[in-house]
């Protein structure tokens, strides 16, 4: 799949809700009723990062819900691309890019959205045909104010800023004319999953699913 075209398809998935949930998934008993409660208070896509041994088979369960788009976030390498896509993983999150990682993605035909943190960054991928782009470490790297500055020059990208990215300050991400959707782990608090308060993360989601953009 050429950049273009998998920028289009991270397009279409951002677009459906305001919020991307960034979700770190110990127990895989975890990854249904997380993943339909989250879809069920209007956010689809959930980005399920390997950093848990059970990250793969959640990503397997959570892509049997109805109505989820269910993608791998913190690739790093091409064997992650491969065990996510063979997982079912339709979209890919990474923290920043390679040329090695992009190629691979592209190879797999995932849709990908590639992290970046500085001007060069972004038009190094925008020059490769990726207009879609993930702005990571979204508060150290100069929060709402730097993706500010950078609508006027880049007015042709579009960033899913994450990390950092809260209740408190979502707004200020999502008022900018070149950010098409944040992501943000609150939706899902740690404890509230261990307990299996789903209802409890529904409405978290439902609140997240209603901010404005």
């Amino acid at each position: 799949m050429d950049p273009a075209t998998q920028s289009q398809k991270a397009e279409h998935i951002c677009k459906l809700a305001p919020i991307v949930p960034v979700l770190i998934v110990e127990r895989v008993e975890h990854a249904r009723p997380l993943a339909e409660a989250l879809v069920a208070g209007g956010l689809p896509a959930l980005e399920v990062t390997l950093r848990t041994e059970a990250a793969l088979d959640v990503i397997a369960e959570m892509a049997k819900v109805e109505g989820g788009f269910v993608g791998a976030g913190t690739l790093l390498t091409p064997d992650d691309v491969k065990r996510a896509v063979d997982a079912g993983a339709e979209f890919g999150v990474s923290p920043g890019s390679s040329d090695t990682l992009l190629q691979a993605c592209e190879d797999e035909g995932l849709a990908l959205l590639p992290g970046a943190a500085s001007a060069t960054e972004a038009m190094h991928l925008l020059e490769r045909g990726y207009f879609v782009q993930k702005f990571f470490p979204a508060e150290a790297a100069g929060g709402a104010p730097f993706l500010k500055s950078l609508a006027s020059p880049l007015p042709q990208i579009s960033f899913c800023p994450t990390g950092g990215v809260s209740t408190k300050n979502a707004t200020d991400y999502l008022s900018l004319p070149n950010v098409i959707c944040a992501g943000g782990s609150w939706v899902a608090p740690k404890d509230m999953v261990q307990s299996g308060d789903w209802a409890g993360i529904e409405k978290l989601a439902k609140d997240a699913a209603s901010l404005p953009r």
